[in-house]
């Protein structure tokens, strides 16, 4: 089999892919208020073109897809797409990233695709806050996804949370007994720094001060075996987990800007319109969409193997200030 490095001798067997730009909500660090211009639907890539890009990247050793968007529940036929994705790659780890807000009505055959993991953006479990942060959402709704997953079997469930100085940082242990209540992890996540109008050092919390922070309910330890169980074949993932030595409790951090993994990051990001990315930050992106409407295999490995070695030495690096994540995948 042959194996998916960058320039710089990093193995690529993780990789991203955005099904949809669209998205029920309209947070406030991933889109401007007034939204954002949408692809046309022929712009977007097929069901059948998404397989086709998988298939492809499994052959060049990429052992596990994640799902994103926009909210990918959104998309009409994303739990068949994934039933189907399961039938014809049962080797694969397959995990999605949703907002919950649509996740009780999909709970129970989500359950069906053995998901390796499915990641619950929760930035905030108070009503005000949350409407305040995604403008339109009702955290109800959340709520009722989280015990749908957890109802239905779906396993390893994880919230991941953004922590923001002056908005959620009071709420640290508040969402972290929330997720334990439910048996599913919290992860704790650095805010980067994406779009300048939503992001400054000073709502910055560092992984150090998390850890502080945390220190005045427990006494946490890193944890010897530091991943979540994701299934045999999972390509581990950025978080450092961490337990409470007397209740056994987990969370994970992600130190993405203190102590980022740039030098061993195994990621590639696919958007909505066909168009990889060898990382988050970059502009420069490799247009898969044409080569993918042609259905020219061997053009499209190439193509992905030279955008790879697009991938840069550190994200600061090539940062403007000027990244929004919607449509990007994350």
């Amino acid at each position: 089999m042959e194996r998916l490095s960058d320039a710089r001798g990093r193995l690529i067997d993780y990789a991203r892919i955005s099904v949809t730009d669209r998205c029920n909500y309209r947070c406030v660090y991933c889109m401007p208020e007034e939204g954002v211009s949408l692809l046309d639907h022929a712009d977007v890539m097929r069901y059948e073109e998404i397989l086709l890009i998988c298939d492809i990247l499994q052959e060049l050793g990429v052992r596990k897809i994640r799902f994103t968007g926009g909210e990918p529940l959104v998309r009409k036929g994303m739990v068949p797409f994934l039933l189907e994705f399961r039938r014809k790659f049962p080797d694969m780890a397959v995990a999605l990233t949703t907002n919950a807000a649509l996740l009780a009505r999909h709970a129970i055959d989500l359950a069906s695709v053995e998901l390796s993991g499915l990641n619950i953006s929760l930035d905030t479990i108070d009503p005000r806050k949350f409407r305040e942060i995604t403008r339109v959402g009702e955290v109800a709704d959340v709520f009722e996804g989280v015990d749908a997953a957890v109802k239905a079997g779906i396993s390893n469930v994880k919230t991941n949370t953004v922590l923001i100085r002056g908005f959620n940082d009071d709420e640290l242990m508040d969402i972290i007994r929330y997720a334990w209540s439910k048996g599913v992890t919290p992860r704790l996540i650095e805010f980067m720094p994406l779009g300048d109008d939503v992001w400054n050092r000073e709502k910055f919390i560092s992984s150090t001060e998390i850890l502080s922070m945390l220190s005045r309910c427990g006494e946490w330890l890193l944890a010897e075996n530091n991943e979540i169980d994701e299934g045999n074949l999972a390509p581990r993932g950025p978080a450092k987990y961490y337990f409470d030595a007397q209740s056994g409790n987990r969370v994970g951090i992600i130190e993405a800007v203190s102590n980022h993994f740039c030098t061993t990051c195994n990621r590639l990001r696919i958007t909505a319109a066909g168009r990889m990315r060898a990382c988050l930050f970059s502009r420069t992106e490799t247009d898969l969409l044409p080569l993918l409407r042609a259905g020219d295999r061997e053009a499209l490995k190439r193509a992905i193997v030279d955008g790879i070695n697009l991938k840069p030495d550190y994200w600061e690096n090539i940062r403007d200030g000027k990244l929004r994540m919607s449509g990007i995948g994350g």
